[in-house]
């Protein structure tokens, strides 16, 4: 498993930019070729380039896992075109959303084996995230925040999150996802995790700002060797 420093637009918050799973990478379509590259090599994925609501947060506004992805309601419909082709042979399925809550990265924690949502997502939409995602889904705030996704980022092996969180709300979530998690900050103190960090079960990046000590934690956390 690698880990590797990287910018994106010259700005280390790259965990807002790049959505992944173990297979595909969702990223903008003006990142430069070393760009992708590395992304590609590091977590050792397939690119797809396309904005998402006309937007580059690809981080921001993608959740999912192996199983699949969830997007949301103001996604145009040509990029859902784009990838509901590009993604066939994967397998994946694909589910837009009819919440009035659009950051879906922030709102959801999510691996192969469970995922967390905020506590005012609608119900009805946490059932079509299970279906779609094929986990249980745990409506759960962490931190009193209903953006789990933004606190911490998991993998099938592991996860990081908010330094804040309490040894009960660590454990409990430990035992939801079915994972070790370790507390950590990213890009020199950032706590809100998901900002500089992108992972999956192959590799890591974080965002060019992440200290020595910091990535330390990264790597326990995530299980870099």
């Amino acid at each position: 498993m690698v880990l590797e420093r990287i910018r994106l637009y010259g700005n280390p918050n790259i965990g807002v930019y790049v959505f992944t799973n173990d297979n595909i990478a969702i990223v903008p379509p003006d990142l430069s070729d070393h760009e992708k590259k590395v992304v590609m090599e590091v977590l050792n994925v397939e690119v797809f380039e396309t904005k998402i609501a006309d937007s580059i947060l690809a981080g921001v506004l993608v959740a999912g896992n192996n199983n699949g992805i969830i997007l949301p309601r103001t996604i145009r419909d040509e990029e859902l075109a784009y990838l509901r082709n590009v993604l066939k042979p994967y397998g994946l399925n694909i589910e837009v959303l009819r919440s009035r809550h659009t950051a879906l990265g922030n709102i959801v924690l999510v691996n192969d084996k469970a995922a967390v949502v905020g506590k005012d997502l609608e119900r009805s939409e946490v059932l079509r995230i299970s279906n779609a995602l094929g986990v249980e889904v745990v409506q759960k705030n962490v931190l009193n925040l209903n953006i789990p996704g933004s606190l911490a980022v998991v993998t099938n092996n592991g996860g990081v999150v908010h330094p804040d969180i309490g040894d009960q709300e660590l454990r409990d979530l430990e035992l939801i996802l079915k994972v070790s998690l370790e507390k950590a900050t990213v890009n020199s103190g950032i706590p809100f995790i998901k900002t500089g960090l992108i992972a999956n079960t192959y590799g890591v990046l974080v965002g060019e700002l992440t200290t020595g000590p910091e990535i330390l934690r990264i790597q326990r956390g995530l299980g870099v060797r």
